[in-house]
């Protein structure tokens, strides 16, 4: 059984279609990546399946069971995290708060579990000595390690990561994703919007493409790579 299931999502904003008719199933500790233009729905798809958006149409399945009607805290309960492409940590907190906030309210950790649960995901993302600093006043590379943790945090099955890579270093896009390979090596499902491909591609045993919010293709990711219509659609190569 897979451990995410979408079929035949879709969405409208008035007379737009943003999502439409979306189908695919994740595999328990399976990495998949989303590519596709900017406007192809990417986003609102992340939104669907987190839950801050309603389909119109289709259905949400996590681990088998329906979640189309949860409401986005329902959904992070039941085990999906996500991180945002801006960081929104809370900026007055600690690293160290900004992760027992997740952990007590998106995870229902708390009491004497909470503090070394948090420790221990600081440590595996790399921000252990970051702890005691105000989230607020961090670089760019360790407020994404922030809202990676932040998502680790709230135990999740499925981690939705949205352009996480966006605007680092080349260094600093090399340090991330060798954390966020050696999370996925522990067996934790993720779903990955990205658009610095060697980043996703270095991660993901599948990649999607969308376009216009249907889903173009699906497989592979040098076979998907390989394709003359998205290399058409989204190098912008002839075919």
């Amino acid at each position: 059984m897979p451990i995410l299931s979408l079929q035949s999502v879709s969405k409208s904003f008035g007379a737009l279609k943003v999502t439409d008719a979306v189908s695919f199933d994740l595999a328990k500790g399976e990495a998949l990546g989303i590519i596709g233009p900017n406007g192809a729905g990417k986003s609102t798809l992340f939104n669907l399946i987190a839950g801050n958006v309603k389909p119109d149409q289709g259905r949400v399945f996590l681990d088998g069971r329906d979640v189309s009607s949860q409401t986005a805290m329902q959904r992070c309960a039941a085990g999906i995290g996500r991180s945002f492409q801006i960081p929104q940590p809370f900026g007055h907190l600690t690293v160290y708060e900004n992760l027992l906030v997740a952990a007590r309210f998106g995870g229902a950790i708390s009491g004497h579990d909470a503090p070394e649960f948090c420790m221990d995901i600081l440590g595996r993302t790399g921000l252990a000595v970051q702890a005691d600093k105000v989230s607020g006043a961090l670089p760019l590379l360790q407020r994404k390690r922030l809202e990676l943790a932040r998502a680790m945090a709230t135990a999740p099955r499925v981690i939705l990561l949205d352009e996480i890579a966006g605007g680092l270093t080349e260094g600093e896009c090399h340090e991330l994703v060798a954390t966020i390979r050696q999370i996925h090596a522990e067996g934790t499902a993720i779903i990955w919007i990205e658009h610095v491909l060697h980043a996703l591609n270095s991660v993901v045993e599948r990649l999607m493409v969308l376009n216009f919010g249907k889903m173009l293709m699906i497989g592979e990711p040098a076979a998907v790579m390989a394709s003359p219509e998205v290399r058409e659609i989204y190098l912008g190569i002839e075919a």
